[in-house]
């Protein structure tokens, strides 16, 4: 039985439990009647994007992928990871009706009882690999995120079968092999951008050794302009393969800038990411950029990335083919273990986790 909102919202240690440790995230309090942001949601003025530090006469590339053969796709893909770290790809094979199934599919698992996604928390999954949640890290978080997720990490058809989430599994698992083309088609031009000629099982497992896909939700929101759905932060991934739906809300910082681009949803298109790992291995060539998810107060949002990362014992570092000119190593070689421990145990807090690799 669900208490009273009064009682909920008498203090911040209730709307915590409530949220958190109960399982109800902040769909939760949504679905209770709230109306006013509590204060453990309300970000401190300098982690809000306002329109005074946005532009919106500018955008990210949007990359025609129609022929993955024409050396222009390849130049544009490269020259986007280079200068904004970041782009959109249109005509890139995934059928648009996988892609409007995984977002209805999304918004299916957070209709859920709380009860049925409470399986999944940290405290009660059967399995590591999944994982329903609330923000990013609560527990280290200084304020809380206007977002929930469900976290799935993908070993094997078998382990997904067994684990995964009944009302979304076939859907996702459909969803991860539609994408699979698209995401070694980007890989081996974004290698080939790198000097690397072929890419050999030991790539393989550096580049997508690890796949993860998250199920966002961003639940309307009360006071949306005193909130974020996720702060600024870059990812810790090779690359990060991005479904959003066409609400809107991604915000990414322009390189070397303090300037917030908007990333208009586009019918049918993949939003690619490149992440700290990608970054690290191409020697600062590539870059991972500080990206952040604003609060809607008029619509509950959805998003789907698929993220690919190194295997938890390969160890990073930049690629010899970024050193054979003499070019001097920026960072370290360093167990990417380590470096998601590192970004995991504490709030989103912009590119900062990448210092850490650096020599």
């Amino acid at each position: 039985m669900i208490a009273p909102l009064s009682k909920i919202l008498s203090n911040s240690e209730n709307v915590f439990d409530f949220v958190v440790n109960e399982g109800h995230g902040v769909k939760g309090l949504c679905d209770i009647g709230i109306q006013a942001l509590p204060k453990q949601y309300i970000q401190p003025l300098e982690e809000r994007i306002t329109m005074s530090i946005v532009r919106t006469d500018d955008s990210i590339p949007i990359i025609d992928a129609s022929n993955w053969d024409d050396p222009k796709v390849a130049d544009q893909i490269c020259k986007a990871a280079q200068n904004w770290g970041f782009f959109q790809v249109i005509n890139h094979g995934v059928p648009i009706e996988v892609l409007d199934n995984i977002k209805e599919t999304t918004h299916c698992f957070f209709r859920l009882p709380t009860n049925e996604k409470k399986k999944y928390t940290k405290e009660n999954s059967i399995s590591s690999n999944v994982r329903y949640g609330t923000s990013f890290t609560p527990e280290a978080e200084k304020t809380l995120g206007w977002r929930d997720y469900l976290s799935l990490v993908y070993i094997s058809d078998d382990e997904a079968t067994s684990f995964w989430p009944t009302s979304c599994r076939e859907e996702a698992l459909e969803y991860l092999k539609s994408c699979d083309t698209v995401i070694r088609k980007i890989l081996k031009l974004l290698m080939g951008g790198l000097n690397v000629k072929e890419i050999d099982e030991e790539t393989d497992e550096l580049l997508m050794g690890l796949k993860r896909i998250n199920f966002n939700y961003y639940p309307k929101c009360p006071n949306p302009e005193l909130s974020i759905g996720v702060g600024r932060h870059s990812d810790i991934s090779t690359i990060t393969v991005l479904l959003q739906d066409d609400i809107g809300g991604l915000y990414v910082k322009k390189h070397e800038t303090n300037v917030w681009i908007h990333i208009p949803p586009v019918n049918g298109a993949l939003v690619i990411n490149i992440g700290d790992a990608l970054q690290i291995m191409s020697n600062d060539k590539y870059k991972s950029v500080e990206h952040c998810v604003v609060a809607n107060g008029s619509n509950n949002r959805v998003s789907v990335p698929i993220f690919m990362h190194p295997k938890a014992t390969s160890v990073i570092g930049p690629l010899k083919e970024m050193l054979e000119n003499g070019e001097k190593p920026i960072y370290k070689q360093i167990l990417y273990a380590d470096y998601t421990n590192i970004f995991f145990s504490k709030g989103h807090d912009g590119k900062d986790t990448i210092e850490f690799a650096k020599i």
